[in-house]
């Protein structure tokens, strides 16, 4: 038995928070209900629903059973996207430029790459009171983001890409690692689209977390996602 976000959802609009639409969907007002109802029980106001929330919110439920919208938001917001493609025609993807909106970046072009922008809409739509880097578009610069940590799912990773030195690079979010130790990414600009790929080890610059999330206590997961090879980012 899991307790999702509609579980969520129903404990905050029994007490008195309004969710909005009980939809299993962790949007604005649902964010807003859960920091409100923080405030209220003399919690900390992070807007997430671990052991300390879950207790005074739903008494006597297994922590452990807590999903990953509740736990790591920002990487159920990845997941939600997957297979989301950019416009690889004259035009390009509302969705994308809505996100560049919402953060109040200037962007109008999905032919820009946009690996950093995707991570910083799955982190600032879940996590409403992380700052982001003052670049959000830039892949490298988020290897100064949040706290350092090991690579695990959620953690946000930051790669090199043409060489080092070369300032330029690629940024996702670790859902595991293959049998010959590749980081295995969730990532936007991955092949035109979010999606999940292979990205070497030798590659690698930084593995971050939130520093409004709860704390990072996971580590390495072995995993195999059919179909993932080693791609680049354009």
């Amino acid at each position: 038995m899991t307790t999702n976000l509609l579980d969520v959802q129903e404990a905050l609009q029994a007490k008195g928070f309004d969710p909005g639409p009980l939809d299993g969907v962790r949007g604005r007002k649902t964010i807003a209900a859960i920091l409100a109802f923080q405030s209220a029980a003399g919690l900390m106001p992070d807007g997430i629903v671990g052991r300390q929330t879950l207790a005074k919110l739903i008494p006597g439920t297994d922590p452990a059973t807590l999903t990953l919208a509740s736990t790591i938001p920002w990487l159920a917001e990845a997941y939600r996207l997957l297979g989301l493609k950019e416009d690889t025609g004259a035009g390009s993807n509302q969705q994308i430029l809505e996100w560049a909106r919402d953060l109040h970046i200037a962007y109008d072009d999905d032919d820009v790459p946009w690996c950093g922008l995707f991570v910083g809409h799955c982190i600032a739509s879940q996590l409403p009171r992380e700052p982001l880097p003052a670049n959000p578009l830039g892949a490298r610069s988020y290897e100064t983001f949040g706290k350092k940590v090991a690579p695990q799912p959620g953690a946000i990773m930051v790669f090199w890409r043409e060489s080092e030195g070369s300032g330029k690079g690629h940024v996702g979010f670790y859902v595991g690692e293959d049998q010959v130790g590749d980081f295995l990414i969730l990532g936007g600009n991955q092949g035109n689209a979010v999606s999940i790929i292979g990205k070497p080890r030798e590659r690698f610059l930084a593995a971050r977390w939130p520093n409004t999330a709860l704390p990072a206590t996971g580590g390495p997961v072995l995993a195999q996602v059919p179909g993932v090879g080693n791609q680049v980012e354009v």
